[in-house]
Parts: C-alpha cells; structure tokens; sequence
C-alpha cells in the first residue's frame, strides 16, 4: 500500500482546501454586507482576509519552490482569523451578544472556521515534517 504524500482533507491537499476557504470568507463578507446593509468597513473583513488565503493558496500552487513560505502565511493568516472571531467574547462579557446580530455571526463564524482551518494547517505541516523525516531516515 502506497503512503500519501499529502496531508489532505476530504481528499484537497492544503493549498487547494485553503482556496475554498478563502472563497467561503470572500462570499460570507460579501453576502452579510448585503444582507445587512452594512457599508461599513468592518462587516468585509471576512472577504479581505478571504482574499489574502485565496492569494497566497493560488501562489503556493503557482511556485512551488515557494509552497512552504506561502502556506505559512496562509497558516498566520488563519491565525489571525481566529483572533479577529475571539472578539466575540468581548461582545459577550459586556452582555451585547447578537445586539449587532450579523457582526456576531461573522465573529463566530471565523472563530470556529479559523480554528478549524488553523488545525488542518498544524496537522498538514507536522505531516510533511514527518515525511520529510523519514526519507531522511530512508
């Protein structure tokens, strides 16, 4: 049986499951803006960072002699997901949550997204460092 050279998830490697997500976070600013009505700046973060994972995914494929500088910007970008969505716990230790439903829903919605996809992104590099370790070893 032939081992996988590639962390993947639901079968797309990381560079490819990052694309999707930045997708997602583009559609999500995109479409609760709208939804909202909100013309501030605030409710398209989602899709500016969308845009950023969307860009460095894209690059990471493109040159892949520089996959691994790419995905780890794609990987602190992720984290940077996840503190942006940890400002809902202000909103809840001031006892204001869902005053400004939509803004809420965009916090938990990168919140939990931005430590799953920060998750895929530790387990995909702790397999390529193990794969690199063992045709060391080979």
């Amino acid at each position: 049986m032939e081992q996988q050279t590639e962390y993947t998830v639901l079968g797309k490697n990381m560079e490819h499951l990052s694309i999707y997500y930045g997708f997602f976070l583009f559609l999500w600013g995109a479409v609760i803006s709208i939804l909202s009505g909100s013309t501030s700046f605030t409710s398209y973060i989602p899709s500016y960072i969308g845009s950023v994972v969307v860009l460095f995914s894209y690059l990471a494929i493109k040159f892949s002699n520089k996959r691994k500088l790419f995905m780890h910007i794609v990987a602190l970008t992720g984290v940077l997901i996840v503190l942006g969505g940890l400002d809902i716990i202000r909103t809840v230790t001031n006892g204001k949550l869902f005053d400004n439903f939509w803004a809420d829903m965009s916090k938990m919605m990168m919140l939990i997204t931005g430590i799953l996809f920060v998750y895929f992104c530790f387990m995909s590099f702790r397999y390529a460092r193990k794969m690199a370790n063992k045709e060391i070893n080979s």
